[in-house]
Formats: C-alpha cells, sequence, structure tokens
C-alpha cells in the first residue's frame, strides 16, 4: 500500500524538478539571447558608424566665403523629387556677417574628377542661420567620398 503513494510521490517530486529545471534553462537562455541581442546590435551600429564616416562625403567651403562671414553645418544629399538620385544637396548655412550673394557648389568624385555644378542666390543677416537647397541636374549623381566646394 505505501509503494503506490511512494510512486506518486516520486512522480510529483520527478514533475516539479523538471519544470524548475525547464524554467531554470528558459531564463537562462532567455538571458544569453538577450546579451547576445545587445552585443549584435552594438556591432551592427559600429559597422554602419564606420561604414558612414569612410563613405561620407565631405564639404569645404571656400577662403572667401569664410572671411566673408559664413560657415557650415550638417547636411544631407537625397534624391530630388523632380527627378535625378542623390543630386538634392540641403546645406545648413551659419551667417556671421550680412550676406547676399550667388554660391556655387561644385560636386567632385573620389578620383577628384568634376561630376556636377549647382548655383544658389543665398541670403542672410548676421546670427541667422538655414538650410539651402542646391539642386544639380538630373545626370548628376553625388557618390561615396566625394568632395562639394562650396566657392
Amino acid at each position: 500500500m505505501k509503494r503506490p503513494i511512494y510512486i506518486v510521490l516520486l512522480a510529483i517530486f520527478t514533475l516539479f524538478s523538471c519544470q524548475r529545471v525547464k524554467d531554470k534553462t528558459k531564463d537562462t537562455i532567455n538571458a544569453g539571447g538577450e546579451v547576445v541581442g545587445k552585443s549584435a546590435t552594438e556591432f551592427i551600429e559600429g559597422v554602419s558608424e564606420g561604414i558612414d564616416k569612410t563613405l561620407e562625403s565631405r564639404i569645404e567651403l571656400s577662403k572667401d566665403l569664410q572671411e566673408k562671414g559664413l560657415s557650415t553645418g550638417k547636411f544631407s544629399i537625397e534624391d530630388n523629387p523632380l527627378g535625378g538620385n542623390d543630386n538634392l544637396l540641403t546645406l545648413y548655412i551659419i551667417f556671421d556677417q550680412d550676406f547676399n550673394d550667388i554660391v556655387y557648389a561644385k560636386v567632385f568624385d573620389k578620383n577628384g574628377l568634376e561630376t556636377g555644378r549647382a548655383k544658389l542666390e543665398v541670403t542672410g543677416k548676421k546670427g541667422d542661420a538655414n538650410y539651402f537647397d542646391f539642386t544639380f541636374g538630373n545626370r548628376v549623381e553625388i557618390e561615396y567620398r566625394s568632395l562639394i566646394t562650396i566657392e
């Protein structure tokens, strides 16, 4: 009579032990997966930042414009809604002096070959700053590692 009770108790104890082991294993796997996920995310972000730094285009502002009180900030290169790929340069220009003149942007590829020009009338008062869009022709594509001069 005692034997069936022992068997039932042993079965119950085994079931609870297995569930506990299962829960601990699941917790360990989830914690490990979280660590792996965080590490993978950090790795991917690092790679993309490295690519951005390596392949990013550069802006150079002419000495003449610097002497006239201009400086630049952030810029982006996008597709022009009117047509073309990567042919719209949006440039943040900061005015340390009053300015009203035509500004030229030239694009050079990674080999130093000129690939496009755009001009824009730029106007600003001392202390102002704003974004300006330089629209290049539809055939111009500002490539990675391009040099963009602003004159």
